[in-house]
């Protein structure tokens, strides 16, 4: 039976450029990264110590890519220190975070436009 996900695709225009994002500025590990042909890697990058983990995939070798955005939600302890942090090393969030019933949550943006969701 399956146990747990192990990756997510994340479509990009540059995967070095992504790299930096969600390494420098999210604070994630790079879990994976080898060539997968002349023009790309494969990379995948992730929590520290993560069991899933996201993989940063070229958009030039996709035909559909445009129609492939990400629903991703990365859970937090506290997602008003996560986006203090994060908004501090220059990520973009569509507003503060917010309370619902079912927890807290803001959307922060990564550098080709995706969203995700931090959640508590």
């Amino acid at each position: 039976m399956i146990n747990h996900i192990a990756t997510a695709a994340v479509y990009v225009a540059d995967q070095q450029r992504a790299k930096a994002f969600w390494v420098e500025k999210i604070g994630f590990k790079v879990v994976a990264e080898y060539p997968m042909g002349p023009y790309a890697t494969w990379l995948e990058v992730g929590p520290e110590g993560a069991m899933s983990g996201l993989v940063i995939y070229p958009r030039a070798l996709m035909d559909d890519w445009h129609e492939s955005r990400p629903s991703i939600q990365f859970l937090c302890d506290d997602v008003q220190a996560a986006y203090q942090t994060l908004k501090a090393r220059g990520v973009v969030f569509q507003g503060k975070p917010q309370q619902m019933q079912w927890g807290t949550y803001a959307t922060f943006q990564d550098e080709d436009g995706n969203s995700f969701l931090l959640k508590q």
